[in-house]
């Protein structure tokens, strides 16, 4: 599949919802995708990407940032605090808030550094023990704690379990969003994004359907 072909499915998806043109963000996930890969997705004028690690980040977008300008990039891997600041010069999203001490840690650097890019949390809407995310019934809770904090949270993200219906998962995102007047939704990934939009995505998270199956780094 191509990249104007998952942009078309976007907008017809869009259509479909009775959403307004334009209102849903691709982030084209290019994590562990070779450079060629990544560079003809900029060529044909894409710009706003997804990593799922800083240090993977780190070495690819500053050389590709000298040649393309108007860089959106995003991260919604996990962050271990002692990556928050590098994560924070290099990303204009941090799409894994998903505890205190991350928070507490974002909002000391922010003041230091007089900036902090914007802030999703990340909803751990199946409960499932390997997986990063604050649980549902303890959102609320966190949203205030993060807002006390004066961090820009924008939106939640979440990452349905592969075994359940994903638009049970993207339905209670956009629950707990709303009832904490939060309007940005980070949730749909390659094989599921139309009901993600369907149910209220700002932004989907889409990698092998753009770029092709992943190349594992060699050892």
């Amino acid at each position: 599949m191509s990249l104007a072909e998952i942009k078309s499915r976007i907008e017809t998806a869009e259509a479909a919802a009775g959403r307004a043109p334009g209102s849903v963000k691709l982030i084209a996930v290019s994590k562990v995708q070779p450079n060629d890969r990544v560079q003809a997705v900029l060529e044909e004028g894409h710009r706003c990407f997804g990593e799922n690690r800083v240090q993977e980040a780190a070495g690819k977008w500053p050389d590709f940032s000298k040649t393309f300008e108007n860089l959106d990039l995003h991260l919604i891997g996990p962050l271990q605090t002692n990556k928050a600041r590098q994560a924070m010069e290099l990303f204009h999203a941090i799409h894994s808030v998903d505890r205190p001490k991350l928070a507490k840690t974002l909002a000391r650097l922010a003041q230091e550094m007089g900036h902090c890019p914007d802030l999703f949390i990340q909803v751990n809407t199946g409960e499932e023990a390997q997986k990063a995310g604050i649980l549902p019934k303890e959102a609320d809770g966190f949203i205030a704690e993060c807002r006390a904090l004066d961090l820009p949270v924008k939106g939640l993200m979440c990452i349905p379990p592969v075994e359940e219906e994903a638009s049970l998962h993207f339905a209670l995102l956009a629950k707990l969003a709303k009832r904490n007047d939060l309007d940005s939704l980070s949730m749909g990934m390659s094989s599921d994004f139309e009901k993600a939009i369907a149910l209220g995505a700002t932004h989907v998270r889409v990698g092998s359907a753009i770029f092709g199956a992943r190349v594992k780094p060699e050892e």
